[in-house]
Order: C-alpha cells, then sequence, then structure tokens
C-alpha cells in the first residue's frame, strides 16, 4: 500500500504538477476543431461526407514537423529576449490561437462552410504550433523518472480541457449559440499563458544545443555562409539524421502511425452517431463529456502508474488491446440504439481504456527524444500520430455513409489490429527505449 501511495505522490511534485495545466492548455482546441465542430456542423445539414472531410482541418498537427526546426532554433521578437525560448514561442502561438478561435467561432457553415474550414485550420496551425513548445517544454523539464507521471497527469489536464472544450462548449451552444461558445473558448488560453508564465524556462535543451553548436565550431566553420550552413544542418538535418541513426526507425513510425488508428476512425464519426442514434447535446454532454472525463482521467492516471510498474512496451500492449476491445462496445451500442445506460457503459470503457494508451503512448514517444532536439523531434513523433486523426480518419466519414453503423465499428475494431502486430515486433526484436537520448549523443 506504501508502494502505491508513494507512486501517486510524485503527481503533487512541481515540474509534473505544471504539466496538469499545459495539458489542458495543449487540450483545449483540438475538440473545437473536431467533435465539438461536427455537431455545429450536423446541427446545420452539413452531410455525413462533408463532416468526415473536415476532419483534414486537422492537417497541422500531421505536418508540424515541417516548421518546428524553426520554433526549436529560431528566437521571436520580442518575446525570446523577454521569457526565454520556449516559454517566448508558447506565449505567441497562444496569442494567435485566441484571435483564429474568435473568428472561427464568427463563421457560419450553413452559409459559407469555407471560411468556417480555414478559420479551423487556423486554430489547427497555432494548436499545432502550442504543442511543438509543449512537448519539448515537458520533455526538457521533466527528469527520467518524472516522464511517465508527467504523461499520465498531461492526459488529465488534456481530458479537463476536452471536458470544457465538450461538455461545456456544447451546454454554451445550447443556450447562447456558437459565437459565445468559441469566445468564451478563446479566454480560456490564458490558463496555458498564465502557467507557461510563472514556470521556468529549461536549461537542458540550451545546454545540449550549445555543445553542438561547440562542435560544430571546432570544423573550422568560419564566415555568415558557413555559420548559416552550421544553423541549417543543426536545425534541420540533424535533428532527423540523429533520429535516423537508431535502428529500425522506419517501423518505429509506422506503429506510431497505427497505434491509435481505431480509435482515430471510430472517434471521428462518434458525435454525429450519438446524433443519429437521437442524443441530444445535453445527454451528450452528461454522458459523453462529463462521465468521459472521469473514465479518462481515471485511465490516464492508471496509466501512468502502469507504465512505472510494467515499463512501456507492456504497458502499450496491454493497452492497445483494451482500447481495441472498447471499439466493440460502439457496435453494441448501435445495435440498441437509443439507451442511456447503455451509452454510458460504452463512453466510461472507451474513455477509460483511451486515457490508459494515451498516458503509455505519450510517455513512449518522449523516450524516442534526444533533449539537443526536442520539439523538432517530438514534433515529427506525433505528426505521424495525428497522421492516422487527420488523413486516415478523414476516411470515416465515407465508410459511415456506405455501411450500416455496427460495420462502421467493426471496421474501426479491426484497424487497431495492424499497429498491435508491429508492437509484438517491436517487443520481439527492440531493445527497451530509454526515457530519454543522451544529450551528448546529438550533432
Amino acid at each position: 500500500m506504501r508502494g502505491w501511495i508513494a507512486d501517486f505522490a510524485i503527481y503533487a511534485e512541481r515540474p509534473v504538477l505544471a504539466q496538469l495545466f499545459l495539458g489542458f492548455a495543449s487540450g483545449l482546441p483540438l475538440l473545437l476543431t473536431l467533435s465539438t465542430l461536427t455537431v455545429w456542423l450536423a446541427e446545420v445539414g452539413v452531410s455525413k461526407t462533408s463532416i468526415g472531410l473536415f476532419a483534414l482541418v486537422g492537417a497541422p498537427y500531421t505536418f508540424k514537423f515541417l516548421w518546428a526546426p524553426l520554433i526549436d532554433r529560431l528566437p521571436i521578437p520580442p518575446f525570446t529576449s523577454l521569457l526565454g525560448r520556449r516559454r517566448g514561442w508558447m506565449v505567441a502561438t497562444q496569442f494567435g490561437l485566441i484571435l483564429s478561435l474568435l473568428g472561427l467561432g464568427a463563421s457560419d457553415p450553413a452559409v459559407d462552410a469555407g471560411r468556417t474550414a480555414l478559420f479551423a485550420v487556423l486554430v489547427a496551425f497555432f494548436s499545432a504550433s502550442q504543442d511543438i513548445v509543449i512537448d519539448a517544454y515537458r520533455v526538457e523539464s521533466l527528469s527520467e523518472r518524472q516522464q511517465g507521471a508527467g504523461a499520465g497527469i498531461l492526459v488529465f489536464g488534456y481530458r479537463m480541457a476536452m471536458l470544457v472544450a465538450g461538455a461545456g462548449a456544447l451546454y454554451l451552444a445550447a443556450f447562447h449559440g456558437w459565437f459565445v461558445t468559441y469566445a468564451v473558448m478563446s479566454a480560456l488560453v490564458l490558463v496555458g499563458m498564465v502557467t507557461i508564465l510563472l514556470s521556468p524556462e529549461p536549461q537542458a535543451a540550451d545546454d545540449a544545443a550549445d555543445r553542438a553548436d561547440a562542435r560544430h565550431r571546432t570544423r573550422g566553420l568560419t564566415g555568415k555562409r558557413a555559420a548559416l550552413a552550421g544553423w541549417l544542418y543543426r536545425a534541420v538535418i540533424a535533428p532527423f539524421a540523429d533520429f535516423m541513426r537508431r535502428g529500425h526507425w522506419l517501423t518505429i513510425l509506422l506503429f506510431i502511425v497505427l497505434y491509435k488508428f481505431g480509435d482515430a476512425l471510430a472517434g471521428v464519426m462518434a458525435n454525429p452517431f450519438y446524433i443519429e442514434m437521437g442524443f441530444s447535446k445535453i445527454e451528450i454532454a452528461n454522458i459523453s463529456k462529463l462521465f468521459g472525463l472521469v473514465a479518462t482521467l481515471a485511465g490516464g492516471l492508471l496509466g501512468g502508474i502502469m507504465v512505472a510498474r510494467l515499463g512501456l512496451l507492456k504497458s502499450l500492449l496491454v493497452c492497445g488491446f483494451l482500447q481495441m476491445a472498447s471499439n466493440l462496445m460502439f457496435a453494441v451500442q448501435a445495435m440498441v440504439g437509443y439507451d442511456l445506460a447503455m451509452l454510458t457503459v460504452t463512453i466510461g470503457l472507451e474513455n477509460f481504456t483511451g486515457g490508459m494508451g494515451t498516458a503509455a503512448f505519450v510517455a513512449y514517444l518522449s523516450s524516442l527524444c534526444n533533449v539537443a532536439y526536442t520539439a523538432t523531434q517530438y514534433a515529427l513523433l506525433s505528426s505521424f500520430m495525428a497522421f492516422a486523426r487527420t488523413i486516415l480518419a478523414s476516411s470515416g466519414g465515407w465508410i459511415a455513409d456506405h455501411v450500416d453503423w455496427v460495420s462502421f465499428f467493426l471496421i474501426s475494431t479491426a484497424a487497431a489490429i495492424p499497429g498491435l502486430l508491429v508492437l509484438v515486433w517491436i517487443m520481439r526484436v527492440l531493445p527497451p527505449p530509454q526515457a530519454k537520448a543522451v544529450p551528448a549523443s546529438a550533432e
């Protein structure tokens, strides 16, 4: 019993606790361009195929590794000089997020869906850019011992934000309309801004980058052209070259793409499914968002402890099987139809297992990063994770238009199998990952 109490005490440590609020900042915009937005779209009569294609507005999450080197290395005046490299970029992206959320709320998808999509893309862009900094900050500011707990409490904060952007947004929309809803959400971006202003700038990445710079200077690079070439190498080439030096890196990327694919395929059509089953916005908010949040928080905290006790790969395998099984509950829900008790069971299992899997997955991605290139490498890895949620899952609407709901959720369950097969291969062939790469190995 004392061992479990000691395990949970790590969540009270200040660097770990800060991840709660940074997780909130990271999770707040996501539903506002995905499931909450799909409720708005379904409500005004947008087709299911079009709703599925709206998942493509999340493309910045998939391609954020393209501009991650700039965020990783370049200063952004005057924020960097005032706040530091990580904190400066975070505050700057949060200002952009506030403005784009206001623009999205002011649009009308029934009249001009293109304008709605444009502002949704801008929200996703600034959100993805913020995530680049938050992910780097987490990896750099937490010790090896704190990584699993940091991932677990990040899920806690992330899901708290999803409650606000999910249930909270639906409540507001039901009584005050969509513009007021998105205006309130834009104001809540200040939670992340205040958190980062009260937190210290991490030093680990700067020290590692300085060592990399020193190695390049010793190679005799002189002059402005050489300095520019050296910067481009360190900012753009070195992070990817460092990652590709590890064994079977393509297989690792394939696993990252596939691990959450089943969940993503089901998730993109979950709210349209609820509405077609006859559930109201308030019922969706109460069960899918409120009760689902409690289940996710419990799952996330348990997932963080599981990583500490079982290790990363075993935790990923257990959570992966549980996530796959939870998708079957949606097929059962489709057969039952409108039933609040059944919806509670379905949402509870899906969110609990999803929280466990996300905590383990975030810890795994963090373990693959070299702190000399944290922002760029984590952006690359999380971009591949987002690929399943955006590009691959965008086909969900088309599939749902051509099969019944039971078949759709059976397909989404089967979509989880390839990722688990790749994970089993990784467990047999590759050595267990370490919590952090050694900075001195960076080039």
